[in-house]
């Protein structure tokens, strides 16, 4: 019986894993920053199309999420275009489901690209970040507006 609960659970680790592919020379969409230099905050966008988008942090991703047209020559019509989306857990530094993770509002580390979304598998874990670092509020992929993007990005 082990045997199979074993088997069940490496079977589910491989078909449910994740990579985040990127290079040395992987740059990211909205930035233009090299990712590999913070790989606590790595975000990625894999279109039906095979092409890979790659983002230095989760704000950045969501930020091309909300408003894909903005950048026109990745050829992002809609949400039917995305295959996966996915961020770095940063607690873990493993890549997971961005529309299943935690993200802390108003902690004090920054990535990147500013102040951002450190996003986390468990809210267990975001809530010990959100201690920590004196963050303000934990949310769903879906809470995350446009404006609070704006807002982390000083554009309110």
């Amino acid at each position: 019986m082990i045997k199979i609960v074993l088997a069940v659970v490496l079977a589910a680790s491989v078909l449910f894993s994740y990579e985040m592919d990127y290079t040395k020379d992987t740059v990211g969409l909205v930035r233009h920053l090299k990712v590999y230099k913070d790989p606590k905050w790595v975000a990625k966008i894999e279109l039906k199309n095979g092409k890979k988008v790659f983002f230095c942090s989760p704000k950045s991703m969501i930020e091309f999420y909300h408003r894909p047209g903005k950048w026109f020559d990745v050829g992002v019509k809609s949400e039917d275009d995305f295959k996966e989306i996915l961020v770095t857990d940063f607690a873990t530094l493993k890549p997971i489901n961005a529309k299943g993770a935690f993200y802390v509002y108003g902690g004090s580390p920054t990535s990147p690209a500013g102040d951002d979304l450190p996003a986390f598998a468990t809210y267990e874990s975001a809530e010990d970040f959100s201690k920590t670092y004196n963050g303000k509020r934990i949310m769903h992929f879906n809470e995350i507006s446009e404006a609070l993007i704006r807002l982390l990005n000083g554009r309110i």
